[in-house]
């Protein structure tokens, strides 16, 4: 299997597909859209590139990918946004792939990259009547404790230091209910995604005024008639009160 990748990079003479091998310890993890690094030219690091292509074999011999890295905002949909981008405003396909990766993604020094962060999240071991049962008999006492597995039966999965905020409870507390077997602690890697607290909502194109609308129409006929005029807009806008439009 090949692969076509275009390197992260801005200069122009960059912006061209080139051809690598995939061992085949990577060909269940490759996918158009991939983020993999590749030996490059006489550059002794490795260099970061975007899978926008697969096929069979090359007419080039070609080198071999060295690591592919894990990169699930990105797929073959928005890789052919971003050839279309880099064909409409003349820039290069790697700008455009970048602007669709999260913040904190796109720094060549991976040290500077936003990590996945290792976290504890708590699971109950026993069911509801279990419980139940356990409380009334007076086997469990404590209200902290009683409290805290209340809290878990209505939330199934709970971050460690979510369930110590919330049920009002401790460390000391959740530590012996998982030494008694009544929840476990385990620790999972978390993606840290930039935008999980971010409600973003699409925008609607804003109504133009009776004057706006006006304008808007006569700078629309010299562009569908194809004629070269300029036009002179008054008004606030950011830069100054005045600006002149040329239509080309």
């Amino acid at each position: 299997m090949v692969v076509e990748v275009i390197i992260s990079s801005n200069a122009k003479d960059l912006n061209k597909i080139f051809d690598y091998n995939v061992p085949e310890k990577f060909t269940q993890d490759i996918y158009i859209g991939s983020k993999v690094l590749v030996p490059f030219g006489t550059m002794k690091k490795l260099q970061e590139g975007f899978v926008i292509g697969i096929k069979e074999k090359s007419e080039y011999k070609v080198k071999d990918i060295v690591k592919v890295e894990d990169s699930m905002s990105l797929n073959e949909e928005k890789i052919t946004l971003a050839k279309l981008m880099a064909h409409k405003y003349f820039c290069n396909i790697s700008d455009c792939i970048k602007l669709m990766l999260p913040p904190g993604t796109t720094s060549k020094n991976i040290q500077n990259r936003v990590k996945d962060k290792s976290m504890k999240f708590v699971y109950l071991l026993k069911d509801q009547e279990e419980i139940y049962d356990d409380i009334n008999n007076k086997t469990l006492k404590s209200d902290k404790q009683i409290r805290t597995l209340n809290f878990l039966l209505q939330n199934q999965e709970v971050l460690l230091s979510e369930l110590i905020l919330f049920a009002d409870t401790s460390n000391s507390v959740v530590k012996t209910l998982e030494k008694n077997g009544y929840l476990e602690i385990v620790e999972k890697e978390v993606n840290r995604n930039p935008f999980r607290i971010k409600n973003i909502t699409p925008t609607k194109d804003l109504e133009l005024t009776k004057e706006q609308q006006k304008a808007m129409n006569k700078i629309e006929g010299a562009i569908n008639d194809r004629e070269f005029k300029q036009f002179l807009i008054h008004g606030v806008t950011r830069f100054s009160a005045k600006q002149k439009y040329t239509c080309n």
